[in-house]
């Protein structure tokens, strides 16, 4: 079973430049496990967010460069859906909102978040939000099958 999902953009950052359950997710989606869904928001936001100085070392460290990662992850997304409406449901977040409309939009079966604003709601319009390791227990549990990576598998390493 293939899964649809909506990575808010946090979890896209750290699944690009760091390991652990945001990388696995990352690799998920290139196993085909994943559908990955987006919008030109959440794209938009990622391009924006890694230009922040704060990365500028992790990036260097990597061995890659900003638009090599917008790229590959760009290659990932199955489908950049507009959505019609954007609810106001986190008045101290509209970011979080734009992921919301995302996911409704997409019809996605999961919102992968670390943000404690998506996840103190659990769940919206239908849509179970977690976290990255929650995600891939969540994965295990929808095909019943081990989840195994190729080691061929890789997300982009040099400039």
């Amino acid at each position: 079973m293939t899964v649809r999902a909506v990575l808010d953009t946090n979890t896209v950052i750290s699944g690009l430049l760091w390991g652990g359950a945001p990388h696995h997710a990352l690799l998920a989606v290139e196993s085909g496990l994943v559908q990955l869904r987006s919008s030109p928001f959440l794209l938009w936001e990622l391009s924006d967010t890694l230009t922040r100085k704060k990365f500028d070392r992790i990036i260097n460290l990597r061995g890659v460069n900003r638009s090599v990662l917008e790229t590959h992850y760009r290659k990932l997304v199955d489908d950049v859906v507009e959505p019609d409406f954007v609810p106001v449901v986190i008045p101290g977040d509209p970011d979080d909102d734009q992921v919301l409309a995302c996911a409704v939009k997409a019809n996605a079966d999961v919102i992968v978040s670390g943000d404690a604003h998506l996840k103190e709601l659990k769940t919206y319009s239908g849509i179970p939000i977690m976290n990255a390791a929650d995600f891939l227990g969540y994965l295990l549990a929808s095909d019943g099958d081990p989840v195994v990576f190729s080691r061929q598998t890789r997300l982009p390493a040099t400039k």
